[in-house]
């Protein structure tokens, strides 16, 4: 009996903490939310919490109708998919290469990634690479480099091991290939490990702005982050150091509304995508790190 009330009490404790860790985390984001939507006096006087004040739409008006906008929306939708499509063709490839065991030194080869995951390529090197590539200005310089990973390697690596090697065998059987027996048996049986991979490198391709701040020096190759961390540092210089300015009251949006808006505009796209991956997400995550 004691034991069965201790384990309710550890349930609802952990729910309660889960609940709090969940709010925590969209709690900033319905925070910019109400500030993008309210009323510039209400948002400059810091009286916006998490339900806006003076309902407003004039700053997503403003956002839908800047160009500039949309074609670092597409850029960055063009460069997350494709960044991700090359990541699961390389992963996949190389993770199964390294299970074959007629491959020969994939010892050497698993411990040259591991030494990758361990020491990260530094900033100058990698810039020399791209720049000798001829890459420099291209969108290129923001997939390629990033494509595979360790880390990724090593779990769908564990993943298609741990794939039943009958089926294997019996497609050797009725003469297929190596290409033939991963595209039709290893792949559509490892999708949960391909939809999680591509779910992380997605967020992490969509949210990330240092590559492009190294590499792209053309306007309109801009991503979406990175026009988001220039409208942010504009708008911090414009405002001075200690972050005060004087309100126009016939403005109807601030400086600070519209950066809370713009972190909306751009966050919504790839929170769209998790729903249709989330099925596998917890699956692909266990099963890519265990091995029968």
């Amino acid at each position: 009996m004691n034991l069965h009330k201790s384990e309710k009490s550890f349930q609802f404790t952990n729910g309660v903490f889960m609940i709090l860790l969940c709010l925590s985390m969209i709690a900033p984001m319905i925070h910019l939310l109400a500030i993008s939507l309210s009323n510039p006096i209400y948002a400059e006087a810091r009286l916006v919490y998490l339900w806006p004040k003076g309902f407003n739409l004039e700053v997503y008006k403003n956002l839908f109708q800047m160009n500039d906008m949309w074609r670092a929306m597409g850029v960055s939708v063009f460069i997350t998919v494709m960044g991700t499509l090359l990541c699961l063709v390389l992963t996949s490839t190389l993770a199964f290469t390294l299970t074959r065991p007629q491959m020969p030194g994939r010892k050497w080869i698993l411990r040259l990634i591991l030494f990758t995951f361990i020491f990260p390529v530094p900033l100058i090197p990698s810039f020399l690479v791209v720049k000798s590539l001829g890459m420099m200005d291209t969108l290129w310089a923001l997939i390629v480099p990033g494509a595979l990973g360790a880390y990724f390697i090593f779990i769908t690596k564990t993943f298609f091991q741990g794939i039943s090697s009958e089926l294997i065998d019996a497609a050797k059987i009725d003469g297929s290939g190596e290409l033939g027996i991963l595209t039709r048996i290893i792949l559509p049986l490892s999708t949960p490990v391909l939809a999680t991979i591509a779910l992380f490198h997605a967020v992490g391709q969509w949210n990330a702005y240092f590559g492009a701040l190294i590499y792209i020096r053309s306007v309109h190759l801009y991503p979406l982050q990175l026009k988001l961390r220039n409208m942010v540092q504009n708008s911090v210089a414009d405002s001075g150091l200690d972050g005060g300015y004087q309100l126009d009251t016939s403005m109807m949006q601030t400086p600070e509304m519209m950066k809370a808006g713009a972190i909306i505009f751009s966050t919504i796209p790839i929170l769209l995508v998790y729903p249709f991956l989330q099925k596998y997400f917890v699956k692909g995550a266990f099963l890519g790190s265990l091995k029968e």
